[in-house]
């Protein structure tokens, strides 16, 4: 079992590389590497993208290493490999994003990423800091979590999901704010699960054991 955490230049994957390591090893889930090789990315059986920066930073970055998206593409809609995107690569999931300028996501969760607008002026943006979950559907990936387990967020822009189903969770923070997105072999975690202690490790061990 192989997990490629995908490297396309956006972001520092030190610490998630450790807690997917860490994880795999309690959870007998295989091989986790970083990579940028598109042939390792095409014979991966579960697939990572994060992400740190500006939505269209981060698509036009991952769009430039053909190779690679090329490869992701087809492992998820083809193949049906499990994909699991975080912060920005999480965003990336969406239709269209709204930062700086309107940029095309994936599309593979229906939805427009906008800046957060919290209704009480005096909560600041970004959203930075632990926030309590609140679970909207049950999924594989909240196995041992429940309401009130808290994650770690940093972001100023937030995914407005088209259809309820495909929100997993989410926080309050002056409204509701999406923290997990999922439909058929795919998920994505807004928080940072790498720095979200216990609880981020047990939802990397649950999507490391997942069977879609």
């Amino acid at each position: 079992m192989l997990t490629a955490i995908i490297d396309y230049e956006s972001g520092n994957l030190h610490s998630a590389e450790k807690a997917f390591e860490r994880m795999a090893r309690e959870v007998d889930g295989g091989e986790v590497v970083v990579t940028s090789d598109a042939d390792v990315v095409a014979r991966a059986d579960r697939l990572v993208l994060p992400g740190d920066g500006a939505f269209p930073a981060c698509a036009e970055e991952l769009r430039g290493h053909k190779g690679i998206y090329d490869a992701m593409v087809e492992a998820v809609e083809q193949k049906g490999r499990p994909f699991l995107g975080i912060c920005v690569g999480m965003q990336l999931m969406a239709t269209t994003g709204h930062e700086y300028k309107k940029t095309s996501g994936l599309g593979w969760i229906a939805g427009d990423v906008r800046k957060i607008a919290p209704s009480d002026a005096s909560l600041k943006v970004p959203h930075m800091g632990w926030n309590n979950l609140v679970i909207d559907h049950p999924h594989a990936l909240l196995d041992g979590i429940k309401d009130g387990d808290h994650t770690y967020f940093v972001h100023s822009y937030q995914f407005h999901v088209a259809n309820p189903a495909e929100r997993l969770a989410h926080v309050g923070y002056g409204g509701d704010v999406t923290a997990i997105i999922g439909r058929d072999t795919m998920v994505g975690m807004q928080f940072h699960p790498e720095k979200s202690q216990d609880i981020g490790l047990r939802m990397i061990g649950n999507f490391l054991n997942w069977k879609p």
